[in-house]
């Protein structure tokens, strides 16, 4: 073949499966770091709880705006385990396993294009994957589509609205019961097998093998505690008023030992369903016990004689949960989209349970395991 020059093409330094290694998330908002601007609360200021403040949730380049609005990527969030491992947080506040394109568009683990720069999350993470060394992906989606904030409304809604004498429990309430019913579970796990299955052809389109990287799904936290262990009595009005937290003792229980637990296990379902094989599990359910919302061993920061999260023990005796919020939050930097999600404190403890789960290449249950911080994260243990 003479007057053919052949050279050599070389390989490329951007991947895929070459270059810095990545852990990429995708899911909903307890994953893209909704709340993770506050570490605790306080009904007396902002202030003492702000960790991050205005620019939290501005994840474009400059940290100046959000690509998608209300998607409250925080620069908590658990993406950024660091170590010599790149970050990218493609979650989204809000997000369930299929595209939304409504009022405010929320991107589902789905291949969704418009053409005008909409795009679904595992097409995003196709995208960058192309170019880039993803080793893990992380996974937290299921609980927008148990419908979990209308839920939680319809909780306080009846805790407010009814005497204790005579309570009106969400737990029995049809639009509640609706979304725990035998078909809607079913219905449900087939939704997330499909969205761990995009996660893999997502991958593959972008030129891994299956055993080239691996999907780390997560189960969800327990937010509330039990009923009794409330700091506040349910009798009157100030479990909300002063928690933010308005759950009957009852709607508690059940949110723990039925709700929550239905949920995780459909998404544990789930991944037998999906068919992948290179599936990690992190379980959280128990990741928050003792500093969930009104729990009784932490409080609002007036409750506990501090005046800001950078005081030491802020840490371990203030709330991982913010506060639910049920009016308008006009005249504050709050959000209610914020209600009931991990805060600064919990976004980094789940920052180092993913972190570990990468450097020990295995899944587990992630859990507090000390007082105070290590390398200005709370500390965690996968066991």
């Amino acid at each position: 073949m003479t007057g053919l020059c052949l050279v050599a093409t070389p390989a490329r330094a951007d991947g895929p499966g070459t270059g810095t290694p990545y852990v990429v998330t995708l899911g909903d908002s307890y994953i893209s770091g909704e709340a993770g601007r506050w570490a605790g609360s306080s009904n007396n200021s902002e202030a003492p709880a702000d960790a991050l403040g205005a620019h939290a949730y501005h994840d474009n380049a400059s940290r100046t705006a959000e690509q998608i609005p209300r998607c409250h990527r925080s620069s908590s969030a658990e993406a950024f385990i660091g170590g010599g491992v790149g970050g990218l947080n493609l979650a989204c506040s809000g997000a369930s396993t299929a595209t939304s394109s409504g009022d405010e568009f929320k991107p589902g683990i789905d291949f969704y294009d418009d053409g005008a720069g909409h795009l679904g999350q595992a097409k995003m993470l196709q995208q960058f994957a192309a170019g880039h060394n993803v080793r893990q992906v992380v996974v937290s989606i299921g609980g927008n589509d148990f419908k979990f904030a209308s839920i939680v409304t319809q909780c306080v809604t009846d805790f407010l609205l009814s005497p204790s004498w005579f309570p009106d429990y969400c737990k029995d309430d049809s639009s509640v019961v609706a979304n725990f019913t035998s078909a809607n579970v079913t219905a449900v796990r087939g939704r997330i097998a499909t969205a761990f299955q995009n996660v893999r052809t997502a991958m593959r389109n972008a030129g891994y093998g299956d055993n080239a990287w691996t999907l780390l799904v997560q189960t969800y936290p327990s937010p509330i505690p039990g009923g009794s262990g409330f700091r506040y009595g349910q009798s009157g009005y100030t479990r909300q008023s002063v928690g933010g937290c308005g759950f009957w003792n009852a709607d508690a229980d059940w949110a723990n030992n039925t709700a929550l637990v239905t949920i995780n296990n459909t998404v544990r379902a789930a991944i037998g369903q999906s068919g992948l094989g290179n599936v990690r599990l992190l379980e959280l359910q128990s990741a928050f016990n003792g500093r969930r919302l009104c729990e009784s061993s932490v409080g609002l920061y007036e409750e506990v004689g501090l005046s800001s999260w950078t005081q030491p023990t802020a840490v371990d005796k203030t709330e991982w949960i913010n506060q639910i919020r049920t009016v308008t939050t006009v005249g504050s930097n709050y959000y209610i989209q914020e209600s009931l999600h991990p805060n600064y404190w919990a976004q980094l403890a789940l920052r180092s349970c993913v972190r570990q789960t990468y450097t020990q290449n295995r899944g587990g249950t992630c859990t507090i395991s000390g007082t105070g911080l290590l390398n200005g994260e709370p500390r965690m243990t996968l066991g």
